[in-house]
């Protein structure tokens, strides 16, 4: 194992770690009856630990996750877990510090050996170093249970407690092979961000990685007693994490930054709108992938180099536009994403995407949209609204009128009438049109948001996918609906025949 003393970096870091400990201060309470009281209380209650010991750390109360976590570890001995967080949920803070702590103050104790690993030897120490920071230099945690730190150091990979604990950082792959202390195995190990995204790109490296926790790593435990946890955060769809999940037996929670409802998961930390602004600055993708725990490959269906801005026609170029509307389901701010696309063909047969918009939204809000798209066009040439007809229900149609007479304008909506196929086969049948280059989206509005979510749910689009596609499906929606009246028009030009036609 490497010598960590001579580290310029991570001295520097651990030194600036214990002097921010001792810069906060703590309530320390020296009548004996109350430390007892708050020992005892300690030992019962995690968000009680969390608060009297470490208000350093979490300076949020803990949200339901958490202290879920903290109850199954205690109940639960001899167990194989996996709490897959998303990024910025306070995953190494309470399973690689906290929660180990709190199992240490129990009476019973509830931890002898525990082992932090990462995907590195470097970022193992790290959080060795914090650990071993709190236990030697938090002065309300030493207040109630004493001098901790025994021997040995973080630097060099790991210490001794004086209650007879044993700490020990490894990184992925290092032989663990004969760790105990004096007759004890390992009774608490922690995977702590064990993927890269390196070594995701590679399925051999990934099926080493987990063998070795299999083996090598689960082996130092006593015929697998004690607790083995992983936590992480979905990177990528075939990891270590994703295998490991697959594993049976294994106790799996996994916590998105949005609930199933659309709300905030750890809403006593973040709001609804700091998520949604995030989330538009990193982009779907990127969201997706690290508060989502949903990686999605990106062009597996669009590539990023078939999609093309460029300059659009005179408005009057356009013989006709098509403005198709994608809503989703529920008339609330939380729900999928609601689309609205403005659409054109070019005399060449070019379709020309002149506006997008594309958000989670209320339907008073949808509907404004239409409006801004009559603004943008301003009577210069005819556009045919359009929405598929099962969702132009009472709900969307009385919300319309309401906001048509505010505007003392009424937008003339209405259903598309098509038999739909399967999503999937509509969307990806736009594939080979943007390929040919037929698809140009409008290089004035490339950094419009409503654009840039089109883009991001195109290159996120794929069979089996859990990313939302509403966008793609309104482009697809207008493009179908706006080649049938071009096509028909071109029929009757060729031919002179009059066809029959539904828009």
């Amino acid at each position: 194992m490497a010598n960590f003393r001579k580290n310029k970096e991570l001295q520097l870091r651990w030194q600036n770690r214990v002097q921010w400990i001792l810069s906060q201060t703590f309530r320390i309470t020296d009548s004996l009856e109350e430390k007892q009281r708050r020992i005892g209380r300690a030992r019962r209650d995690y968000q009680f630990f969390v608060d009297t010991y470490f208000p350093h750390l979490a300076t949020k109360k803990c949200g339901k996750f958490q202290l879920d976590a903290a109850s199954y570890l205690l109940k639960n001995f001899d167990t194989r877990a996996l709490f897959e967080w998303a990024r910025g949920h306070a995953k190494s803070s309470h399973l690689s510090l906290m929660i180990p702590l709190w199992l240490k103050i129990q009476d019973p104790r509830q931890l002898n050996v525990m082992i932090l690993v990462s995907k590195s030897e470097d970022m193992a120490v790290r959080l060795l170093a914090d650990l071993q920071a709190e236990l030697q230099y938090n002065q309300a945690f030493k207040e109630d249970f004493g001098e901790q730190v025994s021997k040995g150091s973080w630097a060099d990979g790991e210490f001794h407690t004086t209650d007879g604990c044993l700490f020990v950082a490894l990184g992925r792959g290092q032989s663990p092979r004969g760790l105990k202390d004096r007759g004890k195995r390992p009774d608490y190990i922690v995977i702590d961000d064990i993927d890269d995204d390196e070594m995701i790109r590679n399925p051999r490296r990934v099926g080493e990685s987990l063998d070795w926790c299999l083996t090598a790593l689960s082996g130092t435990m006593a015929m697998g007693r004690g607790r083995f946890v992983m936590v992480g955060n979905r990177i990528g769809k075939d990891s270590v994490l994703s295998r490991y999940a697959e594993r049976p037996g294994v106790h799996h929670v996994i916590v998105n930054t949005l609930d199933k409802k659309g709300l905030p998961s750890w809403g006593e930390n973040y709001t609804l709108d700091e998520i949604r602004k995030m989330r538009e600055f990193v982009g779907e993708r990127r969201f997706q992938k690290e508060y989502m725990n949903n990686p999605i490959t990106e062009g597996t269906v669009f590539k990023e180099k078939d999609i093309r801005y460029g300059a659009m026609l005179d408005l009057k170029a356009y013989k006709t536009l098509i403005c198709y509307t994608d809503p989703s389901f529920k008339n609330s701010a939380t729900a999928d994403f609601k689309a609205t696309i403005l659409l054109g063909k070019t005399p060449q047969g070019y379709y020309h995407v002149l506006k997008a918009f594309a958000d989670q939204c209320t339907v008073t809000t949808m509907v404004s949209w239409h409006y801004q798209v009559m603004s943008f066009v301003d009577g210069r040439v005819p556009v045919l609204y359009y929405m598929e007809s099962n969702f132009l229900q009472e709900l969307l149609l009385d919300e319309f009128k309401k906001v048509g007479i505010i505007a003392s304008h009424q937008i003339p909506i209405r259903g598309d009438l098509r038999k739909k196929p399967d999503k999937f086969a509509r969307i990806e049948a736009l594939q080979p049109l943007f390929e040919r280059g037929m698809f140009i989206f409008n290089e004035k509005e490339k950094e419009s948001p409503g654009m840039m979510v089109l883009k991001d749910q195109l290159l996120m689009f794929e069979r089996g996918s859990r990313a939302h596609d509403d966008a793609p499906d309104a482009l697809e929606g207008g493009t179908w609906i706006l080649s049938q009246r071009t096509r028909s028009s071109d029929a009757r030009y060729v031919s002179g025949a009059r066809e029959n036609r539904h828009y």
